[in-house]
């Protein structure tokens, strides 16, 4: 079971209820909310416990607003429109930091996340699992993971169809860090890894 927090679900149900009001009004965007906030509480302890310090947390947080969002319509929101949404909300003037450049901030990033996992071990079996790989690229940063909590979930709640639009915010996270995300493969989409290959949004060809 995840512990409750309202940091996150405070962060982007002001920005969601964006989207969902120029396409449901007021009191149908209000109701949808409602039963949202409940779903998510729901779900956060059905969820595997990754740890609430886990850097990586905000990831299944945030992930899980989406999944019951899409449950609080009955399903009746499309995987199109669920995917619009995010997309407006990945574009709101609140997300859209400065963020430093550079494969050395990423690469600096992400070996924390790996290393706070090291130091609580209580939590790698349900974590993600950080697998580096410096010979891979001539160019970049490159890691994979063969285990996704948002992946865990959804496989046995039964969001398997809507889970790749979470993977898809990465590509949104690369490009507010003025770099490029290159995949080949998701846990989402039936792999056996989700691989991440981030170059600077300047590299052309990259190797």
């Amino acid at each position: 079971m995840m512990e409750y927090t309202s940091k996150y679900w405070n962060m982007l149900t002001p920005l969601i209820k964006k989207s969902l009001l120029k396409r449901y009004g007021k009191e149908e965007t209000a109701e949808l909310l409602r039963k949202t906030n409940q779903i998510y509480r729901d779900m956060l302890r059905r969820a595997d416990d990754i740890g609430k310090g886990n850097p990586m947390a905000s990831n299944l947080y945030e992930g899980l607003i989406f999944l019951a969002l899409w449950d609080a319509s009955d399903r009746q929101i499309s995987v199109d429109e669920l995917r619009t949404i995010s997309e407006e909300m990945m574009s709101f003037p609140l997300l859209k930091a400065n963020k430093k450049s550079g494969m050395a901030r990423i690469a600096k990033m992400m070996h924390k996340d790996a290393a706070w996992l090291e130091a609580h071990p209580q939590y790698k079996a349900y974590s993600w699992d950080f697998h580096f790989d410096e010979t891979k690229h001539q160019d970049g940063f490159y890691y994979h993971f063969t285990q996704c909590p948002l992946n865990t979930f959804a496989r046995k709640e039964g969001y398997l169809e809507v889970l790749p639009i979470m993977c898809d915010i990465d590509y949104k996270t690369a490009a507010l860090m003025h770099a490029k995300l290159y995949r080949d493969h998701t846990l989402a989409g039936g792999g056996e890894v989700c691989d991440y290959w981030f170059v600077g949004d300047k590299v052309e060809n990259p190797k």
